[in-house]
């Protein structure tokens, strides 16, 4: 088995709760050591001894992502990996709990009956989780939000530019199938609005039209 196999047993190994791991990989020499420690640069691993390297991985920011770790590990031909602890956030565990489609629904349930137009934000629990909801979420024409682990979009109700709440809706359930987790809020809203040979209000917000 491949040590960027080794890395997917345990990472399905985790709990769903998870925010950063320890991993612990052993090399056959040190010769092996030292270009291993060359490929695993970005994670600034550090020797335990002359053939074993230590690194972390995390979901949390804190550490090169999954994804990453996959990654780095596939250039590594030989090692034997295994983890030495994790660590789980109260903040990430309480946010996983409740699904993309949950917490759009309870959004949606907190606006005024009349609401035709909102903008919003989906922060996930992990940076990786952002491009494959890209994906995902195609149908929301999604926008990064800096560097942070979110994007924004724009909601419509009846007419307008904005994504329909339905398909918005389809877009979340597709991220819950995927284990795809964070929380969603509802930064504006405007409510019976009606167009005018436009597609809808903008908003401003730093010199960008939203």
């Amino acid at each position: 088995m491949s040590v960027a196999q080794q890395w997917q047993v345990i990472g399905s190994e985790l709990p769903e709760t998870w925010a950063r791991a320890s991993l612990r990989l052993e090399l056959r020499d040190s010769a092996s050591a030292d270009e291993a420690a060359a490929t695993l640069g970005p994670t600034g691993p550090y020797r335990v001894g002359p053939t074993i390297l230590q690194f972390s991985v995390a979901r949390d920011g804190s550490a090169l992502g999954p994804q990453g770790i996959t990654r780095l590990l596939s250039r590594i031909p030989l090692g034997t990996l295994s983890l030495s602890n994790w660590q789980a956030s109260p903040q990430a565990e309480e946010r996983e709990s409740t699904s993309l489609v949950e917490g759009w629904d309870t959004a949606l349930a907190a606006l005024p009956a009349d609401w035709s137009d909102l903008y919003a934000e989906v922060e996930f629990t992990s940076s990786d989780y952002i491009e494959p909801a890209a994906v995902l979420c195609i149908q929301m024409n999604p926008r990064r939000d800096g560097s942070r682990a979110a994007f924004n979009f724009r909601a419509a109700r009846q007419a307008g530019y904005g994504v329909a709440p339905g398909m918005a809706r389809r877009c979340f359930e597709r991220c819950d199938e995927r284990g795809i987790r964070g929380s969603i809020n509802v930064l504006r809203v405007l409510s019976d609005t009606h167009l005018a040979a436009t597609q809808g209000p903008v908003w401003l917000s730093g010199g960008k039209t939203l």
